[in-house]
Order: structure tokens, then sequence, then C-alpha cells
């Protein structure tokens, strides 16, 4: 089961263990997250071959979506299959190096996806505080050189994680309570010091979370200026409703994402522990799953491309900010 080196105990592999305590459960659990699953699959590629497909979707705030929708489907991805082989076929390891591999690409993807909600809120402010430059500011060059900044953010701020866990000795064991290789679930099973992953993560979390909702409620802050100062109540229940599909996932984005944080940190005695696995569970999977049904609820444009599609009619796109 172990290898050693020079300077600790490495497992070939962990042993994901599920939910702990509701092991007889497992069956039922999987029903709800599979359904998610789904519909996070089938509602992101619908989102992401809409706006390719529709020339009316061809404007920032879509390609913006089409980026969210395509971290959405993939950070599932790294996690819902391997999570329903443990719930119903009990195939419960994880190589060590694929473990390490699925905590970079979950953390990394979680950052990307906070990265992407910062900048669909600073698409708003240009959009509806500098309307007239909207389309000269937010050009093709400046959205991919965003996406990719935020790509490399994530990138070189989760990548040490990696090294972190490595260097850890695992003499305790290698279980591990969670569905899928978090961060700090790996490096509690160590029988080592990982202050310094503690550290390291709660910087990486400030780096990341506190600066984008930072970032996020300064642009609604002038959003909010800029509508109010408007002569026109039509005018400004039309600029606040263009908002609104983002509000929305950014609710549903932080709220467990905060949830789970500070009571992994804060709380850990207070709340039971299969409750921590399963809204860590709804933080990766709630937004994928909600967020094309906002989306396609809330915004006309794509509303009108669904139907468009189904139905092989001709729809004329409304055309707004």
């Amino acid at each position: 089961m172990f290898g050693a080196n020079s300077s600790s105990l490495t497992p070939k592999f962990f042993i994901l263990n599920g939910v702990p305590g509701l092991e007889a459960a497992h069956i039922w659990i999987s029903l709800p997250f599979c359904f998610m699953y789904v519909i996070a699959v089938v509602g992101n590629c619908g989102l992401i071959y809409l706006i390719g497909h529709e020339e009316a979707l061809h404007r920032p705030m879509y390609y913006f979506l089409a980026l969210l929708s395509f971290t959405d489907v993939t950070l599932c991805t790294t996690t819902v299959p391997n999570m329903l082989c443990i719930f119903w076929f009990n195939r419960k390891e994880i190589d060590f190096n694929g473990c390490l591999a699925q905590m970079f690409f979950v953390h990394m993807l979680t950052g990307m996806e906070s990265g992407v909600l910062m900048l669909m809120a600073l698409d708003r402010y240009v959009a509806i505080c500098y309307p007239l430059r909207y389309a000269t500011i937010l050009t093709s060059a400046v959205i991919a050189k965003a996406g990719l900044a935020t790509f490399l953010r994530g990138v070189m701020l989760i990548f040490p994680f990696t090294f972190l866990t490595k260097r850890l000795p695992y003499c305790r064991g290698n279980f591990i309570p969670h569905t899928y290789c978090d961060h700090m679930s790996v490096a509690k099973v160590s029988c080592g010091n990982f202050k310094v992953n503690a550290i390291y993560g709660l910087m990486v979390a400030l780096l990341i979370g506190v600066f984008d909702m930072f970032c996020i409620s300064m642009s609604y802050t002038m959003i909010l200026r800029a509508v109010v100062s408007l002569s026109s109540t039509d005018a400004r229940h039309k600029a606040f409703s263009t908002c609104t599909s983002h509000i929305c996932a950014i609710v549903i984005t932080y709220v467990p994402a905060f949830f789970t944080f500070f009571t992994h940190r804060f709380g850990g005695h207070s709340i039971p522990h299969h409750i921590h696995i399963i809204v860590a569970n709804l933080y990766l999977l709630l937004p994928p799953t909600m967020n094309p049904i906002v989306y396609g609820i809330k915004t006309k444009q794509i509303r009108e491309g669904v139907i468009k599609f189904l139905l092989g009619e001709k729809v004329a796109f409304t055309q707004d900010t």
C-alpha cells in the first residue's frame, strides 16, 4: 500500500469513503447528484453551442457566459463520475497522483469560476456605465486576454498545492472521509505538520475569493449609482434587469462556498461531518446545474435562441446591452 522515499511514506492510492455515516444511503444520495450532473452537462454544453452557433449572441456578455459554462461543466466532470462510482460500485480507490491531479483541477477550476464571475461583473459595469464605448472597450482581444489571465492566476496559485501535499508523510493510513480529493481533506490524513498547507490555503482563498468579491462589490456599487441617476423608471428597470442573472449566479456560487470555507475552519465540531461533505459536493454541482437554468429563464436572447433551435423557427433576437 505504501512506497517509501527518502523523506516520507507515500501511499500508492487513497480510499475515498464517500459520505461518512451515511454509507447505507449512498444509492439514494447518488440519485439527485446524478440528476444534477446530467442537467449541468446538457445545460452548459447547450449554452456553449447556442452562443457559438447564433451570431446574435457573439457579444462580450455571452462570451463570458460561454467561458463560465465551460468552466462549470469541466469542474463537475472532474468529481461527479468518480463520486458515482463510489456510490454505485463501491469503487473507492484513487491513485495517489490521480488524487493530486483531481485536487489541482477542483481548486483551479473553482478559482477560475470565481474569476469569470468577477469578469462578468466588470462586463456589466462597462455596459451600464459606458454603453457607447462598450464594444470598443471589451474587444475580442481584451476578452481573450482576461480569460487567459484568469486561467493562469488559478494555475499559478493552485499548483503549489500539489507539492505541499506530496511532501507530507502518510503513515496514519490512506482513508479520506470525502467523495473527492480536497486539499485539506488529503492533508489531514497525513501524520506530518500540515500547518503550511493550511496557511497557504487561507492565503489563496483571500487572494482569489476576497479579491474577486471586492471587485464584484465595487462594480455593483458603481452600477447602482449609475442606475439610480437615470431619470426614466423604465431605463432604470431595463439597466438593472441585465444584471439579475449574474447576481443569481453570484449567490448560487458564493453562498455554499463561504459555508464550506468557514464551517471547515471554524465550525468543524458543531456541524456533523456528513453535512460538510454534502454541502461541499453541492458547492461543486449547484452552480453548474443552476446557471444554465437561471440564464435561460432570465435572459431573453437565450430564451429566443432556445426556441429558435427547438422549433426551427426564425426568431428576431432582441438586442440588449
